[in-house]
């Protein structure tokens, strides 16, 4: 990552994920212009981005926020998993330009009525969903799954130098039963091993945190601690 880039902190504001928590983020300068490639770095240090935006939590007094992501070289399925990728085996994938439609956009406004009621997320308009998932810098797909020709389940999906980042999964909320979240997962892993990609990065991981339990469920998981990637033992 060059020298030169300047990154500044935000005020501190309420945790989305731990309620008695306030946060902070750091950003790179915003007057540094971004690119696929800065973010493929950035990324490497626990980076995320929401829209344009990149951001990496910086917390003095919480350290809860674990940047994850699956070592693809070293996972394997567990049996859940592949259950899940039998249960599932009759959807077709198909990646799709990162713009708007107004199919995803409809599956978009169900599952954030359905999964994120009163979450502040629940009343998208056009605008808010294309200004949380798609970028003007970076090389992103929309993987679609379908059931024939119904649309289930739409995977937003970042391609950076090294691996993917799973950036947002939406899927039809009255299909619980088909853990459609993992098999999104599962599917991007299959990506990566297939275009011989090193990592699936996942963003991050509070072990309190009952929304993201699903993510140790994966073999292969490193953590972002102590400036450096290792082997995460959840």
């Amino acid at each position: 990552m060059s020298s030169i880039l300047k990154f500044y902190q935000d005020t501190p504001h309420s945790c989305s994920y731990l309620s008695e928590q306030q946060a902070q983020n750091i950003y790179p300068d915003p007057g540094h212009p971004m690119s696929n490639s800065l973010y493929s770095q950035l990324i490497q240090h626990g980076f995320r981005r929401s829209g344009n935006h990149a951001y990496r939590p910086y917390c003095p007094d919480c350290k809860e926020c674990i940047p994850v992501r699956i070592n693809i070289n070293q996972f394997t399925t567990n049996r859940s998993q592949r259950r899940c990728l039998q249960r599932n085996s009759h959807l077709t994938i198909s990646p799709h330009p990162a713009e708007f439609n107004p199919e995803h956009y409809q599956l978009y406004e169900r599952y954030l009525m359905t999964r994120h009621s009163g979450g502040g997320m629940d009343n998208p308009t056009e605008e808010s969903y294309l200004n949380f998932l798609t970028c003007e810098w970076n090389d992103a797909v929309f993987l679609e799954f379908r059931d024939q020709s119904k649309l289930v389940a739409v995977a937003v999906t970042d391609y950076v130098h090294d691996g993917l980042s799973s950036f947002y999964t939406f899927f039809d909320p009255e299909r619980t039963k088909q853990s459609l979240g993992t098999y999104a997962i599962l599917q991007q892993v299959n990506l990566a091993q297939t275009q011989r990609l090193s990592w699936v990065y996942l963003g991050y991981w509070i072990k309190d945190c009952q929304k993201m339990r699903y993510k140790q469920t994966f073999a292969a998981l490193e953590g972002y601690i102590d400036q450096r990637w290792q082997s995460l033992k959840t």
